[in-house]
């Protein structure tokens, strides 16, 4: 319930900040156990309907023994509505509830066919077309963060975190090792704060890879051995294209990764990308997830169908207190591109089920087809 009562209670808090530029103190009594309850509110400000304080300040669950309890996170921030945020931002994720700081931003195009033709057409971007709608691309933030381990147990049943992957750099092209705690967040997923304490975020990579630096905003500014690694990994993180499709009020992202090119024992080259997909529930309705659906094309000619029960071993219910789902999972062609779609199939409450769209998707080996990252700095 965590992730519920941040974001309906948190990001309707920092909207009505954002909007009004008022400064308040705003000790979120949450209780994670029952969600958040809006009859608490007791509005002071007329301008923004916040209870009037200083400053505003969040609160985070932590588990003991006697229960959960609510602990301070920091120093609310506005939001940006313009340019982008900095390495070493602080944020809360709007959707899933972690506690997080920006490594560096990715700049992705996003295809999203929710979007008229007429209103993406001022963009100037690149389009793809897939059947008889063409869609248009625009340039969209994303960042590459890390996620505070002690909300890790909370969020592990509606995203994985050991979800960025790599290729083993040795002979067997199926060993795959992960680097836990990185994510990809998108700019309006981002509710950033700040805090005074010099290490807020336990990860064993966050003083590795930043310094408290109490002259700078934000706090915290990247080692050298955070931009040695960027620079080193860049080929195997680089976020391109971001996919997006609504269908009954479940909204389907899909962000493809190139991961590299493998020589299998036989000796014929193996081409893997690894791919991560969001649902989230845009409705009331509760809905399950109960089928998947997914057509596979090579450049080589082949065309794969995969059927199966949920995603990843789990079959996830999107509800209106936990909208949202994120998972990774991987793609091996023999060729140097291909294209991927297919749908989700749900089932509502009253045992109808609906087919969803999964955005259809290209595969793209890109310039970097180099032997893969042996791993970070220790």
């Amino acid at each position: 319930m965590a992730a519920c009562a941040i974001r309906r209670g948190l990001l309707s808090a920092a909207s009505k900040y954002n909007q009004h530029k008022c400064i308040h103190r705003t000790l979120s009594a949450i209780d994670f156990s029952s969600g958040f309850d809006p009859k608490r509110a007791q509005p002071l400000c007329s301008a923004c309907g916040l209870s009037s304080f200083q400053q505003t300040r969040f609160m985070s669950s932590r588990n003991r023994p006697e229960g959960k309890i609510l602990e301070p996170v920091g120093v609310f921030e506005a939001l940006k509505q313009h340019g982008k945020y900095e390495t070493g931002q602080l944020f809360l994720h709007s959707v899933f509830g972690y506690r997080g700081i920006v490594l560096f931003p990715w700049h992705a195009r996003l295809y999203d066919r929710d979007v008229s033709p007429a209103a993406a057409a001022d963009s100037k971007p690149d389009s793809v077309g897939h059947g008889s709608k063409e869609v248009k691309g625009k340039m969209h933030t994303y960042y590459q963060v890390l996620i505070d381990t002690r909300d890790c147990p909370h969020i592990s049943q509606r995203s994985q975190t050991e979800a960025v992957t790599f290729l083993a750099n040795h002979d067997d092209s199926r060993a795959l090792y992960a680097i836990p705690g990185l994510d990809y967040v998108s700019h309006e997923d981002i509710l950033p704060y700040n805090s005074t304490e010099q290490v807020p975020i336990q990860h064993e990579l966050f003083e590795r890879f930043l310094m408290f630096n109490p002259s700078r905003n934000p706090l915290f500014t990247a080692r050298d051995t955070l931009r040695a690694w960027q620079e080193k990994n860049h080929p195997w993180l680089e976020l391109s294209d971001v996919h997006r499709e609504t269908t009954e009020n479940i909204r389907v992202t899909v962000i493809p990764f190139y991961m590299g090119m493998r020589v299998r024992t036989e000796g014929c080259y193996v081409l893997q990308w690894r791919y991560c997909i969001r649902l989230e529930n845009l409705g009331n309705e509760l809905v399950q997830l109960r089928e998947r659906h997914w057509r596979i094309f090579s450049l080589s000619g082949t065309l794969e169908t995969v059927r199966g029960r949920g995603v990843v071993g789990k079959e996830p219910v999107l509800s209106r207190e936990q909208p949202a789902f994120q998972y990774s999972s991987h793609v091996s062609l023999q060729a140097p591109s291909g294209h991927m779609w297919g749908t989700f199939c749900f089932e509502r409450t009253d045992g109808s089920h609906f087919d969803v769209r999964i955005p259809p998707f290209s595969l793209e080996s890109n310039k970097y087809d180099k032997a893969p990252p042996t791993g970070y700095p220790l």
